[in-house]
């Protein structure tokens, strides 16, 4: 799996990763979703407990090929693809699966408690600038985006606990899965979106059905 592999193994593979700081999780309820398009989108119904976790990106053929939020340590015995409520697994034939749409090129992580932030943050930038026409991105992410790893940790109020590891979706637009990677006893130790730009954690080639 990916998250189990040294940096070593992975440089052998040609995949490069970034740590970008840790994710502030004040209620333990994740969302991750497209920022600029959703970041109301519902959290998933599995929760963790509250705190402050490390979130790593996979970079591949000079794309995000997948984010990881790391709980605990250990491997993960067996993967689930996330759910929000009224996402029902049995329902899924063939190679169908959940996940959140893309439409600004951008995926993230952030906890439920803090679109309301973002939200707040919007509000400050329309009145400081005296236009109700600001965009997220061009007017508040774009000056934090590391042009290096196309991700940041961003915080949307500066003093207040709640922030949003934001990087770039993979090939772009799109529909991409998040999955949790368990425990033996059913603990998350991950949680993992991939962007579908590699196969079987090898970014030396782009994958058969992208």
């Amino acid at each position: 799996d990916l998250v189990n592999l040294d940096e070593a193994e992975l440089a052998r593979r040609n995949i490069k990763i970034s740590h970008l700081g840790k994710l502030e999780l004040q209620s333990g309820r994740i969302i991750a979703t497209d920022p600029l398009v959703q970041p109301e989108r519902a959290p998933f119904e599995r929760t963790v407990p509250p705190g402050d976790f490390p979130v790593t990106v996979y970079e591949a053929q000079g794309r995000i090929a997948a984010a990881v939020i790391r709980f605990g340590e250990g491997k993960p015995e067996r993967w689930e693809l996330a759910t929000v409520a009224g996402q029902n697994l049995g329902e899924l034939k063939d190679d169908l699966f959940f996940g959140y749409g893309v439409d600004a090129g951008t995926g993230s992580f952030m906890d439920a408690d803090t679109p309301a932030l973002m939200q707040q943050r919007l509000e400050i930038e329309m009145k400081t600038r005296r236009n109700d026409d600001v965009n997220y991105y061009d007017h508040v992410l774009a000056a934090d985006i590391d042009s290096a790893t196309a991700s940041v940790m961003h915080r949307p109020i500066e003093g207040k606990r709640g922030n949003v590891a934001v990087f770039t979706s993979g090939w772009g637009d799109g529909y991409y899965p998040t999955f949790w990677g368990l425990a033996a006893n059913g603990r998350p130790l991950v949680l993992m979106t991939d962007f579908f730009v590699i196969d079987n954690a090898d970014g030396n080639k782009e994958p058969a059905n992208p």
